[in-house]
């Protein structure tokens, strides 16, 4: 096949036309995202006749990321923040009065939504986990019609459910970086469904009774996680497939790609002809109140977000959209699952995608880190490996020890590795590409954000030589002050994995050994052309992470490419932010390992 057409940055990154959708309670209708005024908006459009679509929320200066449907067609709720302050509000929109604004539900300076997820038996209600701005994390109950917030601190449920999580050994969240994932109480309430590997290198769900702390398995799979990504990115769909009574159909399991056990009949049905519309892995997914109306999305390496309407009442299916028309499927490239064993024996699941139109043998390579790090690298469309192997890289994503998903032992195997085993995987992976034929090992780049980006700088300061390229955007440069700037109601969060796997900063030692392992501490080894991309809003890697390095290369008189957004935070959503972070990153790329450039 010969080289395909490049791919414009702008197409790659602009906007969808229409994303994340989400049926109505009565399966009428159908939510979207689709742009009004350059940022991403909740549309409506009817399912059985071809009225045109309306745009019901009006966000001119930030898209909507995060939205749902009540349990009252009536309402829609949704999260915004400010330029990336990731200090999350929970809006309300009224579809009865579509000229009324949107009600913030939670106006408290500083504070922060954590999670919005429906009361367990109590429709119209939702349990609000709130961080306060003074440092303390509280729970309460939501009245979406009223907007009454009620503390929740006296609830006998969720008493119970403390105790549970202080008594119960299925509840101790020690050995799990991010806490015990998925907690879901069950309909009745009596008890709660949890992701747990107590006794078993694998996750699987249990169920917990809240009266007597015990656990019974429920469902599991010989070698794959409970999909926990969602824990880490909320836009991504849950763990748990459950309908609008929350009762469980299915469980979601991911391995080199997506598993789902249907747990009830009736979902065993639906989900066989679902599966039977892409050759994708079912991504987002919601039903109607009568479960026989469905609008799902599939993930898909080349074909990303396809949508479909399925109505298991009469057999009908139809395409509704794609979100990316624009990107023909057969020009952009497979990402393949690959195996690589590190030097001491661990194996490492990765992904490979080489370039269409081009031999696989001695191709400028760019190795691409996850952020976490705990979390993980799957199969499905990435804007970012897409665009690198349109431009003639071929692309490599290890999930190196500490990623989850693969079990205990491989995300435990982490611990006490900043800087590295953890990078030794990376090296290792590169090594691989290269003995494999895949890979010129002079022309090999770096590029990461968030962990990803502290990996690129240990990459560009720990092993200079082997990087002839390098690119991190909101990474940490200095472990002990990331620790330290954590918002205060986050920091007793970091004990199960910051403390664990890092260190603790007010201990002398520790923190010596934290400095040891910063980029920070070894700036004058830095010698690989360097770009670092950061949002001036992070409240997760402040900006003074990236400025320390920028600062101190010049001091040094040694040329870094340096951007900063000043509205943006830790997660990028400006098309136009992104568009000209990629086209640096494209033309930094192209005039260091010599790939291919819309600019050239």
């Amino acid at each position: 096949m010969a080289l395909p057409a490049l791919i414009s940055v702008e197409d790659m990154f602009g906007s969808p036309e229409r994303t994340r959708p989400l049926i109505s309670p009565d399966g009428a209708q159908v939510a979207f995202l689709a742009p009004w005024k350059n940022q991403l908006n909740v549309w409506l459009q009817d399912l059985d006749t071809d009225t045109e679509p309306r745009c019901v929320t009006n966000d001119e200066t930030r898209s909507v990321i995060r939205y749902e449907w009540a349990d009252d067609p009536r309402w829609l709720l949704y999260l915004q923040d400010v330029g990336g302050d990731e200090n999350w509000h929970l809006y309300r929109v009224d579809l009865d009065s579509p000229d009324a604004d949107a009600v913030d539900l939670t106006p408290f300076p500083g504070d922060r939504v954590i999670s919005f997820e429906p009361v367990a038996g109590r429709p119209g209600k939702r349990k609000l986990v709130i961080g306060r701005a003074a440092g303390s994390i509280e729970t309460h109950e939501l009245d979406i019609a009223s907007g009454e917030i009620v503390s929740m601190e006296e609830d006998p449920e969720h008493l119970a459910a403390l105790r549970m999580a202080e008594e119960s050994e299925w509840l101790d969240g020690t050995d799990y970086p991010l806490g015990v994932f998925p907690t879901t109480i069950t309909p009745d309430r009596t008890g709660m469904w949890i992701g747990s590997h107590l006794g078993t290198d694998r996750t699987r769900l249990v169920r917990v009774d809240l009266a007597t702390g015990e656990g019974t398995e429920v469902d599991s799979h010989p070698t794959h996680d409970i999909d926990t990504r969602s824990l880490v990115f909320p836009t991504l769909p849950p763990p748990l497939i459950q309908d609008r009574q929350g009762e469980l159909l299915g469980v979601r399991y991911l391995g080199e790609r997506q598993v789902i056990h249907a747990l009830d009949p009736h979902f065993a049905e639906v989900l066989e002809n679902l599966e039977k519309l892409s050759e994708g892995d079912l991504s987002a997914m919601s039903t109607d109140e009568s479960g026989q109306r469905w609008v799902v999305t599939f993930t898909h390496d080349r074909d990303p977000g396809v949508t479909w309407f399925y109505d298991h009442a009469t057999g009908e299916s139809r395409l509704l959209f794609r979100p990316y028309p624009h990107l023909d499927p057969e020009v952009l490239a497979p990402m393949r699952p690959v195996t690589i064993t590190a030097r001491d024996g661990l194996k490492l699941p990765s992904y490979l995608t080489l370039p269409v139109g081009l031999d696989p043998v001695g191709l400028p390579m760019v190795l691409l880190v996850h952020g976490g790090p705990w979390a993980r690298d799957s199969w499905g469309f990435d804007h970012s490996v897409q665009l690198l192997a349109n431009r003639g890289y071929a692309v490599l994503q290890v999930n190196f020890r500490g990623s989850t998903g693969f079990g205990k032992a491989h995300m435990e195997a982490a611990i006490g590795e900043f800087a590295g085993k953890m990078h030794d995987d990376l090296i290792d992976g590169v090594d691989w590409a290269v003995a494999q034929g895949y890979a010129d090992p002079d022309r090999v780049a770096i590029f990461g954000g968030s962990y990803g980006g502290y990996a690129t700088l240990v990459g560009v300061t720990f092993t200079p030589d082997r990087f002839a390229a390098a690119v991190g955007y909101v990474g940490v440069s200095n472990l002990a002050n990331y620790m330290r700037t954590q918002p205060v109601f986050l920091r007793p969060a970091l004990v199960n994995n910051w403390y664990r796997y890092v260190g603790d900063p007010d201990v002398p030692e520790q923190e010596a050994d934290m400095l040891a392992r910063s980029p920070i501490s070894r700036i004058d080894e830095i010698r690989t052309p360097l770009m670092l991309v950061q949002g001036a809003n992070d409240s997760r890697v402040v900006r003074d992470e990236s400025d320390q390095i920028a600062e101190g290369l010049r001091a040094r008189g040694v040329d870094i490419e340096y951007i900063v957004f000043d509205d943006e935070g830790h997660g990028f959503v400006h098309p136009k932010n992104l568009i000209t972070m990629f086209d640096s990153a494209e033309r930094f790329l192209a005039e260091h390992l010599g790939g291919r450039t819309e600019q050239a």
